[in-house]
């Protein structure tokens, strides 16, 4: 029997949400195309997941690179159909608005919504003929909500919300099931916990998203049955207003 992979796009530490959504979805048995910017970072996932029993292939791949990209998508359908891909790109762009340049507010589109559209539009090419497999996007917050300062972000995020939803319209009559998850809140990785510790410090325990929960949600998406899709899903702590 032929493999089935999944591609997961935006991978960095290894606490981190690229690389635990690669650690379940080795666990479903899919081979894991694990793509980012870091080597190291990479080999460091695969090496985790392969600790498991799993299988998982690095790939360096720039998200808004469209060669990059396209040969991600090559590499993973020469080792079995692609059955699973996962846009998880997109760093959190602050800025003060007045003060803000276009090439700030560019590089925001480039990475949160035009990435989107690159590897959406390369896994459905393989997708489409078999009329099967699912597609899941990252959202945030600022996917459904501008906030002060995020405008560049928010612009990014709502953009690929809106690109999630006309693909699903467009792909799921198709076989294809196409999902975006909005992360409401910080998530519990090393972005946050490493790099910012006081604001982890300031939300208490349990403010923060946990990365097996988030996981958990993206392979129930995956393992739905076609009479009973979710298109959007939100997750949050307890402790998050919305």
């Amino acid at each position: 029997m032929t493999t089935k992979t999944a591609v997961i796009i935006g991978v960095g530490p290894e606490k981190g949400l690229g690389a635990c959504l690669g650690k379940y979805a080795a666990r479903e048995g899919l081979h894991v195309f694990l793509a980012g910017r870091t080597p190291e970072k990479l080999l460091d996932v695969c090496s985790a997941i392969e600790a498991e029993g799993g299988r998982a292939s690095p790939f360096q791949a720039d998200t808004t690179n469209e060669k990059q990209v396209a040969a991600l998508i090559r590499e993973a359908e020469a080792t079995g159909p692609v059955d699973l891909a996962i846009y998880n790109a997109g760093n959190n762009y602050h800025g003060d608005f007045l003060g803000m340049s276009v090439e700030f507010f560019e590089k925001a589109w480039r990475v949160g919504t035009l990435g989107g559209f690159i590897f959406a539009r390369e896994a459905l090419k393989v997708m489409s003929p078999r009329e099967k497999g699912t597609l899941i996007f990252t959202g945030a917050s600022a996917s459904m909500r501008g906030k002060p300062y995020f405008a560049a972000f928010t612009a990014a995020k709502a953009g690929l919300r809106a690109l999630s939803q006309s693909l699903a319209r467009e792909f799921q009559p198709k076989g294809i099931h196409v999902a975006h998850v909005v992360i409401d809140g910080g998530i519990e990785g090393d972005k946050i916990l490493k790099n910012f510790p006081d604001f982890a410090e300031r939300v208490g325990k349990g403010g923060l998203i946990g990365l097996d929960g988030i996981a958990e949600t993206y392979m129930h998406l995956y393992r739905q049955p076609k009479n009973a899709w979710t298109h959007e899903m939100d997750l949050r702590t307890f402790k998050e207003a919305f």
